[in-house]
């Protein structure tokens, strides 16, 4: 549901700038939600593109969002790029619109084209700009905007090379959503239609799907499903679900496995009506998991790329993995991410290039040794760092504080006094979490008073509707 209008919450304002793939927008909505937990008052506001994923899963996590029209310059010749050009002059315009209309206390910039125009116009606009990079190999969006920031957050050590010496940069993990905790295996398997006692592989290529892993899946499926007994749920993405599908049923009518016909949707989404949906025992295909939680507790062994945002759900999960990292990313950074992981024996890489003649025997190597799939989910689960969020958010309202402290003697902000309830040195959680709200709803009309945070809501941005919610030591400092 669309709609223009006020954004009525008072307090702290805070603008989030995320964009293209989950990877970006999923640790984004991880802060966000930290942020609630931790405030009693808090408004929040997501820039992104009408085009890509995070119009649909911003309003879905509860958040509004604004449109920023902007793309990425594509490297080969392409008509496209013709309007690169106005669209960064138009992005500006409506960012440098968005900060004088919405007036956000904090901008945090989490990657991908929208962040960008976003950044530039908060640092113009005198914003506090606070940077979360995900990958190893920064992106360049961030590396852009890294000499404006006035923190950094990353989730590998060797990110911080990439960025001004001068800037502080805090190493925190990736924030993950609040839905990935371990769930039970069994409940797992029977949301997706399984056999609780039979092995099950869960197949992903990111939140857009990976063309090559889906060939190679079609490839081995009938030995999968067959020779090595398993089950499968597959994530093909939906650009490739009709494909997918088709084959499947090509492979279907010429016997290749068992299975039925059906004109419904148990096993896909975004399907198309003239498409019969192909069910085939112990096999699950989806366009997008909605419930992937249940997915990863079903799986014994996941086999996936190697984005930033997925390894981090690895490690908070403890789950076994076969790494599959993308060549066509920049600086390669998959591939630094999986070695990263691997070098600690947390997960098994296999190159892209590898899949035709290793993929089956690696999978069968792997299924067949229980021991080593455990020692690969227990070393993941040393890995992890599943407070991110809300180390994230502490230090950011911290920050806050500490600069406004010294221009009003405040000691909290919008009801938030930092100091008394930081998060704990063992596990960077809110040790007082359950009282935070009320304290602050105590504190919060002094709160205001002390620090000149009483503002009114700036109405929504003009230049688009607003999309509404469907419900390691810092360096440098």
């Amino acid at each position: 549901m669309r709609a223009t209008g006020h954004i009525s919450e008072p307090g702290l304002r805070v603008l989030m700038a995320a964009g293209g793939t989950g990877g970006h927008v999923y640790p984004a909505i991880a802060i966000a939600d930290a942020l609630r937990s931790q405030l009693d008052s808090v408004s929040v506001l997501f820039a992104g593109t009408k085009d890509r994923m995070e119009w649909v899963a911003v309003p879905k996590a509860g958040y509004p969002i604004t449109p920023i029209w902007i793309s990425g310059f594509h490297r080969r010749l392409t008509l496209r790029n013709l309007l690169f050009p106005l669209k960064v002059m138009v992005s500006l315009v409506q960012s440098l619109k968005l900060m004088i209309q919405f007036k956000p206390d904090l901008v945090i910039a989490c990657g991908g084209f929208v962040s960008g125009p976003i950044g530039w116009a908060a640092a113009r606009c005198g914003k506090r700009l606070m940077i979360q990079e995900q990958n190893s190999y920064p992106g360049v969006t961030n590396r852009m905007l890294a000499k404006d920031a006035d923190l950094i957050f990353t989730a590998f050590e060797d990110a911080a090379a990439y960025f001004p010496a001068e800037k502080p940069v805090m190493l925190t993990g990736n924030p993950i959503r609040q839905s990935m905790r371990v769930g039970d295996p069994a409940k797992g398997k029977k949301t997706y239609g399984l056999d609780p006692g039979k092995p099950c592989l869960l197949v992903l290529g990111g939140s857009g799907g990976a063309r090559e892993i889906n060939e190679a899946l079609l490839r081995t499926l009938p030995e999968l499903l067959g020779r090595l007994n398993l089950q499968v749920i597959w994530q093909c993405g939906p650009a490739y679900i009709e494909s997918v599908q088709a084959r499947l049923r090509t492979m279907l009518e010429n016997g290749v496995f068992d299975g039925t016909l059906s004109n419904g949707t148990e096993n896909f989404s975004h399907s198309s009506s003239d498409v019969s949906n192909v069910q085939v025992p112990g096999l699950h295909v989806s366009g997008y998991l909605k419930t992937i939680a249940d997915a990863y507790s079903a799986a014994d062994l996941v086999i996936t790329r190697a984005g930033a945002g997925t390894c981090s759900e690895l490690m908070v999960l403890g789950k076994a993995a076969l790494l599959i990292p993308s060549p066509n990313v920049a600086g390669d950074h998959q591939t630094k991410n999986a070695q990263s992981m691997a070098d600690e024996g947390a997960a098994v890489v296999l190159a892209e290039a590898e899949l035709e003649d290793q993929l089956v025997s690696t999978i069968e190597e792997l299924i067949q040794s229980p021991e080593r799939l455990v020692k690969l989910a227990s070393a993941a689960k040393v890995l992890a760092k599943p407070n991110a969020a809300h180390e994230i958010a502490w230090e950011c309202l911290k920050r806050l504080q500490r600069e406004d402290s010294g221009a009003a003697g405040a000691e909290s902000h919008s009801g938030f006094e930092a100091g008394k309830h930081g998060p704990s040195a063992t596990t960077g959680v809110h040790p007082h979490q359950p009282e935070t709200k009320k304290q602050g709803a105590k504190q919060k009309q002094g709160a205001k008073q002390k620090q000149g945070l009483e503002q009114k809501e700036g109405p929504v941005p003009e230049q688009g509707p607003v999309q509404k919610p469907q419900s390691k030591p810092e360096r440098g400092v």
